[in-house]
Formats: structure tokens, sequence, C-alpha cells
């Protein structure tokens, strides 16, 4: 069984899904520290100006902060940022030839009220790949696993472990710091993503590879697992 374990992440780019597809068991790394500056709570959108960063207020201050794991940050709900993150959309993208086909989706989870910043997106990226026609894949969380111990690499075999897995999928980023002989001695192969995706047509010029999934979905519809796994 082919697994990847990833961090939840707020409407992630294509490599993401690209991951969620190739795996047969996808894992949200959700009890791992939450750290401000990644993508936990962010990504970004094309706009007719520049890209456009989209971000969930969520409660990240304190000396706490850094012993708190992903799935126990608070969304902060003293603004209808959810409503402002839904505008944006349909003011950058209302020219989109596939974006009312999708509006019902994006008007659904804005909709939502979640306390938990992991509960929200989470749940976004499934509801995506499920409508991008990724069927196959199962999801959980890491957080749902019992005697789950170790750090980086021991912690990772451990979950990889617990759900029984025979190949793990890493992004290739991880080469810097994976310890490849420890998924050797723990039988797991080991192999890293190579993302190299075809260009799709998009509103606003230059042509940008890395903004959020949302993107190619608008601009390409039932086309956009195309625009993946072609590579």
């Amino acid at each position: 069984m082919k697994v990847v374990i990833l961090q939840p992440s707020y409407i992630p780019w294509r490599g993401y899904f690209d991951q969620i597809y190739q795996a047969d068991l996808f894992v949200f790394y959700d009890n791992v520290q939450y750290d401000k500056r990644g993508w936990r709570n962010r990504n970004q959108i094309k706009t007719a100006n520049k890209k456009q960063w989209l971000t969930i207020p969520v409660n990240s201050k304190g000396a706490q902060i850094k012993h708190t794991p992903i799935n126990q940050i608070p969304i902060i709900w003293d603004s209808a940022w959810n409503q402002t993150h839904l505008k944006t959309l349909r003011h950058a993208y209302s020219k989109a030839p596939y974006f009312l086909r999708y509006l019902g989706l994006f008007e659904e989870f804005y909709a939502r009220r979640d306390e938990y910043l992991a509960d929200f997106t989470i749940d976004f990226t499934i509801a995506i790949a499920r409508e991008m026609g990724i069927k196959k894949t199962h999801f959980m969380r890491s957080s749902e696993l019992e005697g789950i111990s170790g750090e980086k690499t021991d912690r990772l075999i451990s979950v990889l472990q617990a759900v029984g897995a025979s190949a793990y999928l890493s992004g290739p980023s991880a080469r810097d710091y994976i310890e490849d002989d420890k998924f050797k001695e723990a039988g797991i192969a080991l192999s890293y993503m190579a993302y190299d995706y075809p260009e799709y047509p998009q509103l606003y010029p230059p042509y940008d590879p890395f903004v959020s999934i949302i993107d190619l979905l608008v601009m390409t519809g039932d086309d956009a697992l195309s625009h993946i796994i072609a590579n």
C-alpha cells in the first residue's frame, strides 16, 4: 500500500493533489507542530493585478504556539473572513469558464463556521479531490492513530507502520532531511515526487504554476485532473 503523509493545507496547489491521486492512503499529518509561516492557513490565487493571498485568521500567538499541533489551532471569527474569501474568488474568477460549476462547492464551505482550522481545510481538500474525480484514495488523520512515537523520520516510519504501508511517497524537498536507510531497515519503499506539469490557460498572464488548485479547477473543469496526472 502506497501512503502519503502531508500536513493539511488551505486550498493547496496541484502538486498536493497529485500526491493524493498517487496514494492508496493519504494521511493528513495534523498532530505535528503548527508552522506560522507555512501553508496551513493561507494560499495564493491569481487576480487581474497580481497574485493575492487568501489567509484564514487563526489564534497562533503566545509562547505555547511552539508546542501546539495543527489540529488544535482555532480559527478567529471576529471578522467575516470566509465571506471575504468568497467575494475575492468571485471577483478574480467570475470570467473563468468553469467558475459557476464550482461556485456551489465554494459557497458550501465558506458558509461553515468551524472552530478549528484543520477541520475546515481537511474537509475542503477532500471535497475538492472527490470533485476532481479522485475516488480511489482513502483519507485519514494521523491524530486518529495511537502509539505514534519518535521525531522526524522515526515518527514518519511509526505512522507508516501503524497503517501497514509498504511504500511511502514524499515531496522532493524532503530529500534534504529524510534518513533513507531507516526506510530500508523498516522494509518500506521510499520514492520522491517529480513536479513537472503542463501549462494550462490562465486569465491573467504571466503563467504561474504554483497558485491554489482553485485556479486550475475553474479554468479547466473536468480536465483538471488530466493537467496533473499527464506528467
